[in-house]
């Protein structure tokens, strides 16, 4: 395809950073946005597993002390969402698709659970929300490191840990380009960084990350093709 028509179709606006990082070769600029769209879509699988793995941990370790319908019961009359203001941005959220499926008349606990996105996961490592659910969360993560005195472990490190993924996640989902450094150039360090910081959360869960993404993981294959564009 011509540059000129693929220009058309992208956007002359979302093409700019590929030619400035291309040094204006349009052939190669073509080239870098196809590469990165590739690099997104191995990196959202990460992510993907990742945060499925997440929910099922945080799910099985408030059933133990909530209840089989926890995520339900925070948001009731009485719940631990509903009596704290500063949760209700979380409430919301998960009332709203509970109200979705009582509507259809297809309410699980289970589907209440697919239908959350990443964000809820994180805040439940937010101080509010950790405090309100019990302060148990720590406890899917029985390999992290034990917080000393110079060095913090503890639900904030997770919580901030979770908002660099899920900004790189918000990044794909948005169809922003995860392939530049700053000034623009190109540069996978911001994917490389983010895709270790999952592997050692998978390693602080006890989960053995090669081996539940073996055949799905092309990120540094995908990260050298880039930085040869």
């Amino acid at each position: 395809m011509k540059y000129t028509d693929f220009e058309n179709i992208i956007s002359a606006d979302r093409m700019r950073k590929y030619l400035v990082a291309c040094n204006n070769d349009t052939r190669r600029a073509m080239t870098l946005y196809r590469h990165n769209l590739k690099l997104s879509q191995e990196m959202f699988t990460m992510i993907s597993c990742f945060e499925v793995a997440l929910r099922n941990r945080i799910d099985m370790e408030m059933k133990q002390h909530w209840g089989n319908d926890w995520l339900r019961d925070f948001i009731m009359p009485g719940g631990p969402f509903a009596t704290d203001g500063r949760a209700d941005g979380t409430r919301k959220i998960i009332k709203k698709a509970y109200d979705d499926l009582m509507r259809t008349n297809t309410y699980s606990h289970s589907k209440l659970l697919s239908k959350m996105e990443f964000g809820i996961w994180k805040y439940m490592f937010n101080n509010v929300q950790y405090r309100l659910g019990g302060r148990y969360l720590l406890k899917i993560f029985p390999n992290k490191p034990r917080t000393t005195k110079n060095n913090k472990f503890d639900n904030s490190t997770i919580f901030l840990e979770l908002d660099y993924i899920n900004n790189v996640r918000n990044r794909i989902a948005h169809h922003e380009p995860i392939c530049f450094g700053c000034p623009i150039c190109i540069d996978t360090t911001y994917v490389l960084r983010n895709y270790a910081r999952i592997f050692t959360l998978f390693g602080w869960m006890g989960i053995d990350a090669p081996r539940l993404l073996y055949g799905l993981d092309h990120v540094g294959e995908e990260c050298g093709k880039i930085m040869c564009v």
